[in-house]
């Protein structure tokens, strides 16, 4: 299906998106919206004869556990109130340990890289087959950014994705951010991964802006996109006339003019790149690793794999063998920066209650505190945090803090945090 030129739908731009000219579809988080009612404007738009796409972010089909019933039975139901051609999500693992490895659940509330290896694509292959089964629509997989690469892999990031699509016939999302940003991060040829790809599977494409800070990239959909990500997105233009090609922005967002101003870049690209037309040139570079043959245990050594990983990341153990440290630190600090930058979202009024402390005090909790249930309990488990731990020294502060703790905890038999802040309620009623 021919998509042509979008950009990612989000709340606080949607008038600007419905002001652009010359745009032939959206891409939206799935899990932003609700499963049975659209946001007046995502209506409007689709009156308008305007595709909508929901893009998931927290199946997780690369990691070791099959995927969660429910979230899968979730993103069919906006599926289906989208009308959509197709939905998408991420070759990615979002969390770690439970039962497979008999550890506490970790959640890091970003994407992370799958180990690529015979064992990680053999978990992959059968979640996304579980994937597919329960979807409406096709499915296509995006590449991620990363910050580290697993030590000891046997299949390039082309040869990976060939495999996928071989053995699944799953559709590609391919993000050109992505594949510059694991070039300056990780050194790998963006040109060498799009000569081993099938570019033939190809359902559309990504462009994102990021920025380069001591030596690494951050992929932070807050920037204007750069000439080396274009320059990706003319390589890959030289090989296949994608589908779709799609824009994506997710903070600082600027004026509607400077979004138009974007997307005609991206399309000055396309014409100067040139390249197939209307038919794909299937790439003759090598695609294949040796195939290993297939082992018992793939998914348990994978989720033991992922926990190290995640735990030391989030939870501060020691760093798998083989990883760098440094860059390690790096994905940790990113980690709990965006963590922090969540919660503030959800909850925007504990950055208020908090003032200028607010940061500061997060990423101390969260030094210690993984999170294990999502960014709503993430906010309840803060709070609770600093109410055990002495509350705060304003009172109207420690009483605004203290109610809004009450009104989200819900009704639970009355824990030891609790019985604590009813204590500290009465204490400050007394004064």
């Amino acid at each position: 299906m021919k998509l042509g030129i979008g950009i990612g739908w989000r709340p606080e731009i949607a008038a600007e998106v419905e002001a652009l000219t010359g745009v032939d579809w959206v891409e939206v988080v799935a899990e932003n919206l609700c499963a049975d009612h659209l946001p007046d404007s995502l209506v409007r738009l689709r009156e308008r004869g305007v595709t909508v796409v929901p893009h998931g972010v927290s199946l997780g089909l690369g990691g070791a556990d099959r995927p969660d019933a429910e979230r899968l039975a979730g993103l069919a139901a906006r599926a289906e109130l989208l009308g959509t051609p197709l939905v998408t999500e991420h070759i990615a693992f979002v969390r770690a340990g439970g039962p497979l490895t008999a550890s506490p659940r970790l959640e890091a509330g970003h994407l992370l890289p799958v180990p690529r290896t015979w064992d990680a694509l053999e978990v992959l292959c059968e979640n996304v087959a579980i994937a597919q089964d329960a979807l409406p629509v096709p499915l296509a997989l995006e590449n991620i950014a990363a910050l580290v690469s697993w030590p000891d892999e046997e299949l390039t990031e082309g040869q990976f994705l060939a495999e996928l699509v071989e053995r699944t016939g799953v559709r590609l999302l391919i993000d050109v951010a992505n594949l510059h940003t694991n070039h300056v991060n990780l050194g790998q040829d963006p040109a060498k991964a799009l000569d081993e790809l099938p570019v033939e599977a190809i359902a559309y494409v990504h462009v994102a802006g990021g920025v380069e800070k001591n030596g690494v990239w951050h992929d932070t959909h807050a920037h204007p996109v750069t000439a080396p990500v274009l320059d990706v997105l003319a390589e890959l233009r030289s090989r296949v006339d994608p589908p779709g090609v799609l824009l994506e922005r997710d903070d600082a967002f600027p004026p509607g003019a400077e979004l138009a101003a974007e997307l005609e870049t991206i399309r000055g690209t396309l014409r100067a790149a040139g390249g197939p037309s209307g038919t794909e040139r299937r790439n003759t570079g090598p695609r294949r690793g040796t195939p290993a043959p297939t082992r018992p245990g793939a998914r348990d050594r994978t989720a033991v794999a992922q926990t190290a990983l995640l735990s030391a990341l989030v939870a501060g153990t020691p760093a798998p063998e083989g990883f760098d440290h440094r860059r390690l630190r790096v994905q940790s600090r990113a980690l709990a920066a965006k963590r922090a930058d969540v919660v503030a979202k959800v909850a925007p009024e504990l950055p208020e209650i908090l003032g200028d402390g607010y940061r500061a005090a997060f990423l101390d909790y969260a030094r210690t505190r993984p999170m294990s249930d999502g960014y709503r309990r993430d906010a309840l488990d803060f709070v609770e945090r600093i109410l055990v731990h002495g509350g705060l020294p304003d009172p109207v502060a420690q009483r605004r803090l203290t109610h809004w703790w009450e009104d989200r905890s819900g009704p639970r038999p009355p824990s030891r945090t609790t019985r604590i802040v009813r204590a500290a309620r009465a204490a400050l009623a007394g004064k």
